[in-house]
This record gives C-alpha cells, sequence and structure tokens, in this order.
C-alpha cells in the first residue's frame, strides 16, 4: 500500500526540514511526499528536495488550489495531508493510516481542540474556529468538532465523488462537508502545537470568507 503526504508550503524554511524527518517512513509501505509550493522566496523548497520530497510549485493563489494541485500529483492509496509549520504532529502518519484502516473509515480528520497546547491558538481563532464549526453542523447536520483542521487521512479513491469547488481557505470545510455526506468518516484528536514562522492566516477576513462560503454552499441551486 503506498501513502501520498501533501504539505501546502509558503516560506516554510524554519520548519519544513523539521517536519518532513517527523514523518515515519515505515517500510511496511511506499511513501510518497509532495510539497506544493506557492513560490515561496526563501529555501522551503530546497530544503524539501533534499529530505526527499517532490516539489511542486504552485502559483496560483489558494490553500484549496494548492490541495487541488497535489491531489492530480498523488499516486497514493491513501492520501495525508498537514501544514508545513510543525503544528501538526507529523509523527503520528503512520497511526492515523492504521486507525483509518483497522476501523475500515473512508476519511480521518484530526481535532485539534482537545489536545491543543497551550499557545498554540489565539482566542480570536478559537472563538472563529468555534462558530464555522457550529455553522457547518447546523448547516449540513455534519456531526464535527473541528470543521477548520487542516490535516486528514483518506482514500484517494473517494476523490472522484467529492465536489470539491473552493480554491480558498473554505476548501478545508468543504472537503468534510462532502466526505461526511458520501462516506464513512471520523474524527480522531490530535495534538496541535504552535506554529514556526509567520502566521499566514487572516483570522477575520478568512473566517469571514468561510462562514459565507458555508451559506453559498448550503444554497446554490448548482
Amino acid at each position: 500500500m503506498k501513502i501520498s503526504v501533501i504539505i501546502p508550503t509558503l516560506n516554510e524554511e524554519e520548519s519544513i526540514g523539521l517536519v518532513l524527518d517527523k514523518i515515519p517512513r515505515d517500510p511496511r509501505y511506499e511513501w510518497e511526499i509532495i510539497i506544493v509550493d506557492g513560490d515561496s522566496k526563501d529555501r522551503t523548497r530546497e530544503i524539501a528536495e533534499e529530505k526527499g520530497a517532490k516539489v511542486i510549485v504552485e502559483k496560483r493563489k489558494g490553500y484549496g488550489r494548492a490541495y487541488k494541485t497535489g491531489f492530480d500529483a498523488a499516486t497514493g492509496d491513501i492520501i495525508v495531508t498537514m501544514d508545513g509549520d510543525d503544528t501538526y504532529p507529523a509523527e503520528k502518519v503512520v497511526e492515523l493510516v492504521e486507525h483509518l484502516l483497522t476501523n475500515n473509515l473512508d476519511f480521518v480528520s484530526c481535532e485539534r481542540f482537545s489536545l491543543m497546547k497551550k499557545g498554540a491558538m489565539s482566542l480570536t481563532h478559537k472563538v472563529g474556529n468555534k462558530i464555522l464549526t457550529w455553522s457547518t453542523r447546523l448547516l449540513f447536520g455534519v456531526k464535527i468538532k473541528d470543521s477548520q483542521s487542516g490535516m486528514w487521512v483518506f482514500r484517494r479513491e473517494i476523490l472522484k465523488d467529492l465536489k470539491l469547488t473552493s480554491d480558498g481557505m473554505p476548501f478545508s470545510e468543504e472537503i468534510k462537508i462532502e466526505a461526511w455526506r458520501k462516506f464513512k468518516c471520523e474524527e480522531v484528536p490530535i495534538e496541535y502545537r504552535e506554529r514556526k514562522g509567520e502566521v499566514k492566516l487572516n483570522t477575520w477576513k478568512d473566517g469571514f470568507r468561510n462562514l459565507i462560503f458555508l451559506f453559498k454552499k448550503k444554497f446554490s441551486k448548482r
């Protein structure tokens, strides 16, 4: 079985090497590590290549766009995603994959709040996440605790049945909505840590866009 790990990056030279070193290359699986880089101006790409990752430069902007590019390039049976800033536990990849397989699941989303480290998320960010998660539950009936988590483990074959329209930050909530509607899914608590490097998320602007997206997705006639 082959595992594809996809990590979107933008100027993550401070952390990307550490993240890649933490991924356990369990010999029972074949591994493919894909970095989708948003045209970094630092040494992110060079460090990733030195660590054996495949690097794709995606100059089109957007969180969702980066993942769509990564999904198109992935050849693994299982896809694992995470950020390149060391907030997510890359060392738990094999454990999460085995949880998916052992429980015959199609999609696992990693829930950050239960095991969050002190200082990992601002109060404003926490409140925004709670509002978006509550809205996702209310509008779509998705029983989920963390709609904005960026660490997922899923079977690549389900992608053909997911209608993924967002190229931006709402992609994170959209992929969960689509997966929960159609497949066997579960949330698993993971440790969430303070990021290394520059914070790129605009809490209010991105949060508002995510909220508007939820209503558009819910009430769109397309």
